[in-house]
């Protein structure tokens, strides 16, 4: 870390401070829905319903890659809440060795109601941006990410 002050990037580092803290608080005090509540969700399937909710079908591949992990990984994950009945599997029928999946009829409100704002609010806050913008924050948190990670 530099030993000379930057004001402006004091400022800002402040700010983010003072945000961080106040996003991850808010994001925590989503209640899970009613209907959702016995399932035991743990926060790694809040993406991959958020991502369901976003696309539409994905494939178990198409999943791990957004999620940035193994295949294995989400089959597991796939396994877990299609046995509980959120999600559902079909397999391709273009390709029968893939699986499809989809979030199960009787529980897309509920979900869509308890994750759908995220979506919403991402889209209010990044759509006025450019895509060289957009790019920009997501590459300055993925670096906070990376940053406070290896200390």
């Amino acid at each position: 870390m530099s030993t000379e002050s930057d004001p402006s990037l004091d400022e800002s580092v402040r700010a983010m401070v003072l945000l961080m803290p106040r996003l991850v608080g808010r994001a925590k005090q989503i209640p899970v829905p009613e209907a959702l509540r016995t399932f035991d969700l743990a926060p790694r399937h809040l993406s991959l319903l958020t991502y369901l909710l976003v696309d539409g079908p994905l494939t178990v591949n198409q999943l791990a890659t957004r999620l940035e992990v193994a295949p294995t990984t989400v089959s597991l994950m796939v396994g877990d809440l299609s046995r509980k009945g959120i999600l559902h599997r079909t397999e391709d029928d273009n390709d029968r060795r893939r699986t499809i999946v989809t979030i199960a009829e009787q529980h897309r409100p509920a979900v869509q109601g308890w994750l759908g704002g995220a979506g919403i609010g991402w889209r209010a806050a990044l759509g006025p941006l450019t895509a060289e913008q957009r790019e920009l924050v997501i590459a300055t948190l993925r670096a906070y990410e990376s940053a406070v990670t290896g200390m």
